[in-house]
């Protein structure tokens, strides 16, 4: 399996330039229009979130008995990853055939797509080519000009928390982000409206009325309450009783899980789940590096089995806001943290949440990832936020320090600040 395909080539030294969707349409039309031809497909945007919906949405389907596509990004370990076809990730052959037909074309029509373009591109040609009865698709970054922006008419449209990120390419106020993110926005499709804060839930409200859009927003139209070992999901139509998740962990992956069973209920009289499916598909959904508990056995070699290890792919300031507030609930206990983050993230703003509330941590340079910091840079960031981060030249070296402190003796570590960091995690084991 590819870590990265050969083609298109990745931005590493300076930024993708974004498109207007002109290229990635002509390229389309040229190869046929796939993007035309797929299966009836939910589309979601938003800053935090959208993995983890996807992966409980594709869960609750897969238990229903349907064929599910998928499309996320960034991948943890394989590229193949990003392109799930009826539930087995596209295999290094046909992802090499398929983005041969793409460079050839773009060739011929003196094209120069950009990574997230071309792969995209590709990924529609699998999921026109294959049958299933669904495709959950992801968007990269944004919304409006994002290349999974070229589909015209999804069942239904999906925006998860919008905070700030990628603002070199989406705006530098939560206003211009938003207005990105509602790009997805489309003419008569329902869009499921996650947790957002005022100024956003406007602008949301605003696109949706000007497209005769349907909104159905968190706290509006549906909202998720706890009770006992339970969640209940109400609206003014349904309420749903479900055990809590087994694998997502953190208070909030359940309002992920309202978005989701919001968007499922909006759908359903062409699908039918019914609420025990839908409860199955939450309870079992799997999405890794989002708080994942590590099971000891796969790492001994690295650290003492007192030491706990969690991976979480936080990597901005509201991903770092939700880690910190669980780990504050979870542990009282020593908490070490080991970060590592790619170039552009706000180094300040993420570790500020965790002062007073880790024991010790450490800083990485990200081997998955050229263009990330190296560890000195993120130590001299962190010193302002007061907490106690020292640099490691490794990160099974880091581990390693970390779990010495208190050998023997029951503690934590949490490896997070980058999805990339998470990757580098995974190939030591």
């Amino acid at each position: 399996m590819v870590s990265l395909p050969q083609w298109p080539p990745v931005a590493i030294w300076q930024k993708e330039k974004r498109g207007d969707l002109h290229l990635a349409k002509t390229l389309l039309a040229a190869l046929g229009s796939p993007h035309k031809k797929l299966p009836p497909t939910i589309h979601i945007a938003g800053t935090n979130g959208k993995g983890s919906a996807v992966a409980i949405l594709k869960n609750i389907f897969e238990t229903a008995g349907y064929k599910v596509h998928s499309y996320t990004s960034p991948h943890l370990v394989e590229f193949n990853e990003r392109i799930n076809l009826a539930g087995k990730n596209i295999s290094d052959y046909h992802l090499f055939e398929l983005l041969e037909q793409v460079r050839i074309k773009a060739e011929e029509l003196n094209l120069e797509p950009g990574f997230f373009e071309g792969t995209t591109i590709a990924a529609f040609l699998a999921f026109a080519s294959i049958p299933a009865d669904i495709l959950i698709l992801e968007t990269g970054l944004g919304g409006r000009l994002d290349c999974t922006n070229v589909i015209e008419n999804p069942i239904l449209t999906i925006i998860t928390p919008i905070s700030f990120d990628h603002m070199e390419h989406l705006g530098d106020s939560l206003s211009k982000i938003a207005t990105e993110k509602a790009g997805i926005i489309k003419t008569g499709v329902p869009c499921v409206i996650g947790p957002q804060n005022d100024e956003v839930y406007k602008i949301l409200f605003d696109k949706c009325e000007e497209l005769n859009s349907s909104a159905f927003a968190y706290e509006y139209d549906y909202i998720i309450e706890e009770k006992n070992n339970d969640l209940i999901y109400h609206s003014k139509k349904y309420s749903l009783v479900i055990p809590r998740p087994l694998f997502l962990v953190g208070k909030h992956q359940y309002l992920n899980v309202s978005s989701v069973i919001a968007g499922i209920m909006l759908i359903n009289k062409k699908f039918m789940i019914s609420g025990k499916d839908i409860a199955t598909g939450i309870t079992q959904a799997k999405w890794p590096g989002r708080i994942e508990k590590i099971n000891p056995a796969r790492y001994f070699h690295l650290a003492d089995k007192n030491i706990q290890i969690y991976l979480d792919g936080a990597h901005n300031e509201a991903g770092a806001q939700v880690l910190a507030s669980w780990i504050k609930e979870a542990f009282n206990t020593p908490v070490y943290l080991i970060i590592g983050m790619t170039r552009n993230r706000p180094v300040e703003k993420f570790c500020q949440h965790f002062h007073g509330i880790i024991t010790e941590g450490r800083a990485v340079k990200i081997l998955s990832e050229p263009s990330s910091y190296d560890q000195d840079t993120i130590v001299q960031k962190s010193r302002k936020c007061n907490i106690n981060l020292r640099c490691s030249h490794s990160l099974d070296s880091a581990i390693k320090e970390l779990s010495q402190l208190h050998h023997k003796k029951e503690s934590t570590i949490i490896i997070t600040g980058s999805l990339f960091l998470l990757s580098d995690f995974y190939k030591l084991l």
